[in-house]
């Protein structure tokens, strides 16, 4: 089939490297190789049961058919009482929405919003995706790196510095993926200040991971900060990772009316709606207990402090302590120039991260898919005898560098 078939959009764009390390790891399983996976991005939980037998109730009533685009009232209801309860965000049946995943609100909040030429704010390290989507409706990704002396948080003063008459949207992921870095309110009130004069750039916070926070921290929403500020800011959130739900592709939004009625818009000629059934789940798993989160939060925490003492201790890799997600991203630019057995050198991040799936058995993702290249981001949604052997089998293989 002729190139010229496809468009220049889907051209400019890379598949996502999440995807294709996931994909690495099946297609090296099923050769016969015995891979521990670093690569994915889902808790290792199943989905609670009284979630899972809500669902079931749903599906054997009859809650089956299309629901409104921006989703069922019952959830909406609940999303409207979570903001409230847990972010500290005031919103009504007419400022939230539902979508399949948080994936699809963001990409549908820049396909309604984007023109060719608009500049979106992201900073760096990023999730894989957000460059991509932006570039999709013609948009322009600004990327702002933070320092990694501070976790690589940007501060008021780097957003005044990018900002230009193109910026319509900044993009924030807290807690981050892949760092695991958790902004403080203060921090956040300085990202604010900076925006303050600019009333037409829009804010979207990415809070996937708000209920994955370590020693003692909390995580606060941006809209949460004032009015003003929430008036142009769009809060992103979902049940994927803190309920274990990622394949019921579930995610919800809360922001401006006029926002909020364009991404249904959106959906309206998409997906028409999220499932009906993920929907009644959701709804079970905002209105019920949280003690299954605690938990799963509690075993991330124990995981992340047995990882980051065992690749600290591995000549060459020096890790940063995450303060939230389920991610470490540790900095492996001293390994970069080395030699493996086989004579090959190791020149990148991406390199070490071939080297290590294929010496090692450990699939992790390089850095230079988040932006960052001299990194890898390693996951911690494994249970720990396999998350200490896989730590062990990278510091086996680094050392047969030379």
């Amino acid at each position: 089939m002729e190139e010229a078939i496809l468009s220049a959009r889907v051209k400019g764009i890379q598949p996502s490297p999440s995807v294709a390390a996931r994909a690495l790891v099946s297609s090296l399983k099923s050769k016969g190789h015995e891979i521990i996976g670093l690569t994915v991005g889902e808790p290792d939980f199943g989905t609670p049961m009284h979630v899972v037998e809500a669902a079931i109730v749903g599906a054997t009533s009859g809650k089956t058919r299309y629901t409104a685009g921006a989703g069922i009232e019952e959830l909406r209801s609940a999303i409207v009482d979570k903001f409230d309860r847990e972010n500290g965000i005031k919103s009504d049946l007419n400022t939230v929405t539902v979508g399949t995943g948080a994936k699809q609100i963001i990409f549908n909040a820049l396909a309604a919003t984007v023109n060719p030429g608009d500049e979106v704010l992201i900073p760096a390290p990023y999730w894989v995706s957000y460059p991509d989507i932006v570039k999709l409706y013609g948009g322009i990704p600004v990327v702002l790196t933070g320092d990694p002396d501070h976790d690589f948080k940007i501060t008021g003063d780097d957003v005044r510095r990018a900002i230009t008459p193109r910026t319509k949207w900044l993009l924030l992921n807290t807690p981050t993926n892949p760092t695991g870095a958790v902004y403080t309110r203060q921090e956040l009130q300085d990202i604010a200040e900076a925006l303050r004069p600019y009333p037409d750039i829009l804010i979207m916070t990415d809070e996937i991971y708000e209920h994955f926070t370590f020693d003692g921290r909390t995580h606060v929403s941006l809209a949460s900060l004032d009015d003003e500020i929430a008036s142009r800011c769009l809060t992103v959130n979902g049940v994927s990772k803190a309920f274990a739900m990622t394949g019921w592709r579930l995610g919800y939004a809360t922001g401006p009316a006029q926002i909020i009625g364009a991404i249904n818009k959106v959906t309206s000629q998409s997906t028409t709606c999220a499932s009906s059934i993920s929907q009644v789940a959701a709804v079970a798993a905002l209105n019920g207990s949280r003690e299954f989160v605690e938990a799963m939060v509690e075993v991330f925490e124990r995981r992340r402090g047995r990882a980051w003492t065992q690749l600290n201790a591995i000549p060459g890799i020096e890790c940063a302590k995450a303060e939230g997600a389920f991610y470490l991203f540790p900095n492996i630019m001293k390994l970069l120039g080395c030699s493996a057995p086989n004579g090959k050198d190791i020149e990148s991040d991406v390199a070490l991260a071939e080297y290590l799936a294929e010496e090692a058995g450990v699939a992790t993702i390089a850095g230079t898919s988040f932006g960052m290249p001299g990194y890898l981001r390693c996951s911690l949604a494994i249970e720990e005898k396999k998350l200490d052997e896989a730590c062990a089998r990278i510091a086996r293989a680094c050392h047969r560098l030379s």
